[in-house]
């Protein structure tokens, strides 16, 4: 009877250790998952803002970065690059606003993050989808207001 408790207690004891094993295990490879080249990414999200589409990110570390490079797509297009962020330093917070989305067709937006280290090497952010909201009075008069700048 005392043998049976104690191995009861041990095989508790191994179950308790593999799940510890595994949180962390799961915990080293989300933050792995987030170290891109030269960047530590918090976040990266983007939102309809008007006429404009406003990108917002955050990094921990920045090492060896060179630049950001905002790309856009659609449903029916490939990536373009928009805008080159020149990188701020460690913990710093981003902001950018696509103001040429209003002028296109299309509804959804599909941005990511070129990130660019010193040696040339580059990496991609997730994707972030906007639904942008812009009624067909603001695309036109902003697109007769751009004739004339």
């Amino acid at each position: 009877m005392l043998m049976k408790s104690l191995d009861n207690k041990l095989e508790a004891k191994y179950i308790l250790d593999m799940k510890i094993r595994y949180f962390i295990t799961v915990g080293v490879i989300a933050i792995i998952a987030t170290v891109y080249a030269g960047a530590f990414l918090d976040y990266f999200h983007g939102r309809s803002e008007g006429e404009d589409i406003r990108l917002e990110w955050k990094t921990g570390e920045e090492v060896n970065l060179q630049n950001f490079i905002i790309e856009r797509k659609t449903p029916k297009n490939s990536y373009a690059d928009i805008a080159t962020i020149t990188p701020k330093g460690s913990n710093s917070y981003y902001s950018y606003l696509d103001k040429s989305a209003y002028k296109m067709t299309d509804l959804i937006f599909i941005y990511r993050l070129k990130i660019i280290d010193n040696n040339g090497q580059s990496s991609f952010s997730n994707e972030v989808t906007v639904s942008h909201n812009v009624s067909g009075v603001k695309r036109t008069w902003g697109s007769i207001k751009a004739m004339f700048r």
